[in-house]
């Protein structure tokens, strides 16, 4: 997994270009620690970060290759799961290598079959190719948007990179933001519109699009789409066809030249991960996986049950570690030590994101790093399966608008008159949503229940899944760690897509269909264990510590949220803080009053160190 970053310009010097590219390289060094490389042909300049997992001497950055009388390069992000299938196609069409490295698979896949070859990529990644005889640059986000990709267009210059910070680094692109970035913000942050960016200019390739840039222009293309259809399995077959598919997806994921763990909260989908992973490490005498879970310091103290937070994850780590046979390591943090590092994720980030949830993500993949650089993760499983209580809840499935964001008045009443006065923000929120239900591809005569759980599981896995895997890249690549997800393999996730919710939940148990498909994996109550979101800080310290920050903030009239908020009604919420209400999240499901907090604090800094201007 790496950094990459490059420009086109067509009017540059060669000074300028490679002044430029070095300085856009060095703003992703945490995400390639291992090694760097820039590459300058004509308009086209590449800067890459590498870190390492497979081919260590084959897989330098910027790739080049002379083909006849071309020449390709290639700055690419990312892991192929179906290397091995390539390869002998490839070698039937008459390619030869030079390398073990899949990055020179992608690039000869390229050649070969031109924008049509991400249809052939099984994995997660983010690339850009310039071909120097035609002067195109044709660029690719994997389908589910595990690895991130960001551009900008500014007159004749085409600008991009994995990070913001990347493109920012450029000095054609000004940090400002307009209203609707400050709407992307505000109102729907920490996620976003798919495409947004909330920098004016700045896109993200959308998760299954590809880009073509040149002279004559930009065309994206959309290669990856779900499609709905009958599903003709039965339960049992439905079953076992989950069961294949996530083992494989494991097994394809487990491919590296340096060590590989596993995250093990003790919930159903990092179990079955762990249960998958540490079979393939027996049956190919790999040793013992290790596996990590996270805590936090005198959890048995303060933590509290709730409606979405039921049970502590500790206990049953531990007990799947023992039935597995894991070397088993728990993190634990102090609430000090989050505090400390309240700020470290908006530089990996470069937005406001998902507070102490962030933070202790960070913390936890640096403490694997010591030992690690692959992780394995259940990331997405609740989006595929319908894991989450929206998914169950009426008021959720009744609610006009996205499940895991309810309370919108809420935020409404915390934003400055100014800038409501210049956005109904209401409707704007009610746009992004009517235009995230018209994406979805319908299943002529589905019954309206099956129809609308349809919506939301598309609404989970275009929306509220790219919000969680930016967090967990962002994160894990801050610390040189790389993060696979296999319930992201897209074809787990058609699969399942079409499976009804008849089958899905055929028991009344939420996920009941991938439950039934790990039995035997594991013991029996982890399989049935209710669903617990990744863990957040109960410690009232940390709601003591930002309510204070927030508090300063607003005793400081220079300080530059002032212009977003109105104040009376953040300080009416501190006070509201002082009483011990029901959890209310937000956002998601445990981003409540101490989070708010924490995400205006993030905004304010955000303001200031990116010296953020304002188009509004």
């Amino acid at each position: 997994m790496c950094g990459i970053a490059g420009y086109i310009d067509w009017k540059a010097t060669e000074e300028e270009r490679l002044s430029t590219i070095e300085h856009m390289g060095k703003t992703l060094v945490c995400r390639g620690p291992d090694a760097d490389g820039t590459w300058r042909n004509g308009p086209a300049a590449f800067a890459h970060r590498r870190l390492i997992v497979i081919d260590p001497e084959g897989g330098t950055q910027p790739m080049v290759r002379h083909i006849e009388d071309r020449t390709y390069a290639i700055t690419y992000n990312g892991e192929l799961y179906n290397m091995d299938e390539l390869r002998i196609e490839l070698e039937q069409c008459g390619h030869t290598f030079e390398t073990r490295s899949d990055t020179e698979l992608l690039l000869l896949s390229y050649v070969q079959w031109g924008p049509q070859c991400v249809e052939k990529l099984n994995g997660i990644f983010a690339f850009g190719i310039w071909d120097a005889k035609n002067q195109t640059l044709f660029m690719a986000r994997d389908r589910l948007g595990v690895k991130p990709l960001f551009y900008t267009e500014r007159r004749n210059i085409f600008v991009f990179g994995s990070e913001l910070k990347a493109i920012l680094a450029h000095p054609s692109v000004p940090t400002q933001v307009d209203l609707e970035g400050l709407a992307e913000l505000l109102l729907i942050g920490p996620a976003h519109t798919p495409g947004h960016a909330v920098f004016k200019g700045i896109r993200e390739v959308r998760p299954g699009y590809s880009l073509l840039y040149s002279k004559n222009g930009l065309k994206l293309t959309q290669y990856w789409r779900l499609d709905s259809h009958e599903h003709e399995d039965d339960i049992e077959t439905t079953a076992q066809n989950v069961r294949n598919l996530l083992r494989d997806a494991v097994s394809r994921q487990l491919v590296s030249d340096v060590p590989v763990v596993t995250f093990l909260s003790g919930g159903l989908d990092s179990s079955a991960v762990s249960a998958l992973a540490s079979e393939e490490f027996t049956f190919s005498g790999r040793g013992p996986l290790h596996t990590y879970s996270v805590d936090f310091a005198n959890m048995d103290e303060h933590f509290e049950a709730n409606a979405f937070q039921t049970g502590r994850d500790t206990p049953w780590a531990r007990r799947v570690s023992n039935y597995l046979g894991t070397v088993h390591h728990e993190v634990i943090f102090d609430t000090p030590v989050l505090i400390e590092h309240v700020m470290r994720p908006l530089a990996a980030r470069d937005l406001p994101g998902m507070a102490d949830i962030d933070i202790s993500l960070y913390l936890f993949c640096k403490e694997i790093k010591k030992d690690a650089t692959v992780a394995l993760s259940g990331e997405a499983a609740d989006e595929v399966f319908g894991g989450y209580p929206w998914f169950h809840r009426e008021d959720a499935l009744q609610a006009d608008t996205f499940p895991w964001s309810l309370q919108l008045q809420e935020r409404i009443r915390l934003l400055s008159p100014e800038f409501l006065a210049r956005l109904n923000p209401t409707e704007y929120v009610a746009d992004r949503y009517r235009d995230a239900l018209a994406e979805v591809p319908t299943l002529p005569g589905e019954d309206r229940s099956e129809a609308r759980l349809r919506e939301i599981s598309y609404l989970n896995l275009t929306r509220f899944l790219t919000t969680l895997l930016e967090r967990k890249d962002r994160m894990s690549m801050a610390t040189g760690l790389e993060v696979r997800v296999p319930f992201c393999d897209h074809r787990l996730v058609e699969y399942v897509w079409n499976i009804p919710w008849s089958i899905k939940r055929f028991d009344g148990t939420a996920k009941a269909i991938l439950r039934k498909a790990i039995v035997g994996l594991l013991p029996d109550d982890v399989v049935y264990r209710r669903k617990s979101p990744y863990p957040s800080t109960h410690n009232p310290a940390y709601l003591v510590a930002v309510r204070s920050f927030m508090e300063q903030i607003l005793d400081d009239k220079t300080q530059p949220i002032h212009a977003l908020i109105n104040e009376q009604a953040v300080r009416d919420l501190i006070q509201a803080s002082y009483q011990k209400l029901e959890h209310r999240p937000w956002f998601g499901q445990i981003m409540a009053i101490p989070q708010m907090f924490d995400y205006l604090i993030q905004i304010n800094t955000w303001l200031k160190d990116y010296k953020v201007e304002l188009t509004w």
